[in-house]
């Protein structure tokens, strides 16, 4: 008992020390890669801000149909920035929301601001990656009335985010070498999401490649290139964005076009 009451002021010391250690891991996120950085240009099609959040706004006509994404857990959100441009080539307003520390477990709610952002925005889905998909849908659990659509890529709801009697347009868009968000664990979510939730899987693809930010650790290897996977998992989500379009609206023919985004 002596030692200890004699080293109890290092107690304080090392509970500093192991915050300032994860505020710095949480502030060194992976990516962009170079390949990503060109999506974050303005162009001919897409207008493109970069405050407060990223947002990627169509200039052909005036989208009704939204999607709001969060990044993975310590993942630049710039890492999503070509899928975020391929998105609204083809009609849609894309908001990638940055996140506190680069971790969207300490903002799951910020989809509410952006929604308040642009009210003309008929229908919204929120999607994200990793982490970031599992926030998105604690948002739309908590959140019902606010959204129409979800999107998880490589991601899955919490077991207390039960969404499996909600009205809402799912996607699941997984990869079949991922080592994180493994298949097993994919297949245990089902339970959790609505009997409609499409299921979309990428062979060859893995955990890493949902981004534009290099390798991960504990990932699997890809045995598909990155733009191979990317053009899937936007063909996936735009499949989804077009179901919540209005029939004939602006977003359902920019769709037909069926441009190479990669």
């Amino acid at each position: 008992m002596g030692i200890l009451r004699r080293w109890w002021w290092l107690l304080p010391l090392l509970a500093i020390l192991a915050l300032v250690g994860f505020i710095i891991w949480a502030s060194t996120p992976a990516g962009p890669m170079p390949e990503a950085l060109p999506a974050l240009e303005s162009g001919a099609e897409v207008q493109v801000e970069a405050e407060p959040w990223l947002v990627f706004r169509p200039l052909a006509g005036n989208p009704t149909v939204g999607l709001v994404l969060y990044p993975g857990g310590r993942v630049d959100p710039r890492s999503y920035a070509p899928a975020a441009q391929a998105f609204a080539q083809e009609g849609y307003l894309v908001v990638i929301v940055p996140m506190p520390l680069n971790l969207a477990v300490f903002a799951p709610d910020e989809a509410a601001e952006v929604i308040a952002a642009f009210p003309e925005i008929d229908r919204w889905a929120v999607g994200g990656h990793s982490l970031g998909g599992a926030m998105a849908a604690r948002f739309a659990y908590q959140n019902p009335e606010a959204v129409q659509g979800l999107v998880l890529w490589a991601a899955y709801p919490a077991s207390t985010d039960d969404l499996s009697g909600y009205p809402l347009a799912v996607s699941s868009i997984y990869a079949t070498i991922d080592g994180l968000a493994t298949e097993d664990k994919i297949a245990a979510s089902r339970p959790l999401l609505p009997d409609t939730t499409r299921w979309v899987a990428i062979e060859g693809g893995n955990h890493a490649q949902f981004g534009w930010y290099g390798l991960q650790s504990g990932d699997g290897t890809a045995t598909i290139t990155r733009e191979e996977q990317q053009r899937q998992i936007v063909a996936a989500t735009l499949e989804l964005l077009s179901s919540l379009a209005d029939p004939g609206s602006m977003e359902g023919l920019i769709l037909q076009r069926q441009r190479s985004w990669f």
